[in-house]
């Protein structure tokens, strides 16, 4: 079901995809669809948790080398946005879709910002064991790499184009980032 809704809802968006038309692509009834989910929305956040590329898988602190563990996070958020733009950004031509779908992100701590929030918080926990420099500010980076592979999944979605390789992209924009000693 998951699968089917991802492939739907990135072709037509979360607001012009049907539950009847998932359930379809599904191969089961819509009423199994509706056992299975309330609707929609609990859908759009089933394939954002489940089917799109993982954000920031937990990094522990003090493991690997900081840097490459920056780069594959950023990685990951260009993956993440690159796939769920085009299911995400119908959500803001539908305002009560929109206005449920904030709601039920801050009662669970999700949201757009969840992505910024946890690699800010794997910088300071790094920046607290030593191993990143305390002039590093975690806010400011998170903020600047997050944006950065949002801008570009806008871009390629724009065009139309998939983003050939993430992992050099995330490499380049880590390396110009003051982050070693």
């Amino acid at each position: 079901m998951l699968d089917a809704a991802a492939q739907i809802m990135r072709e037509r968006g979360i607001v012009k995809a049907t539950t009847k038309e998932i359930a379809r692509a599904a191969g089961c009834s819509e009423a199994l669809l509706y056992k299975n989910f309330s609707g929609k929305h609990e859908l759009f956040e089933a394939v954002l948790r489940e089917r799109l590329p993982r954000t920031l898988e937990r990094v522990e602190p003090g493991t690997g080398d900081v840097v490459t563990n920056i780069e594959h996070a950023t990685s990951g958020l260009i993956g993440f946005y690159r796939e769920g733009f085009p299911i995400a950004a119908a959500l803001f031509g539908d305002r009560d879709m929109l206005s449920s779908w904030r709601d039920q992100s801050a009662a669970r701590g999700g949201g757009p910002s969840a992505p910024q929030r946890g690699l800010e918080q794997y910088l300071r926990d790094e920046q607290s064991l030593g191993r990143l420099p305390s002039r590093v500010d975690p806010e400011a980076t998170a903020s600047l790499l997050t944006g950065a592979a949002l801008h570009e999944a806008f871009q390629a979605s724009f065009e139309g184009r998939e983003i050939d390789d993430a992992s050099a992209l995330a490499h380049r924009w880590v390396a110009a980032l003051p982050l070693a000693d």
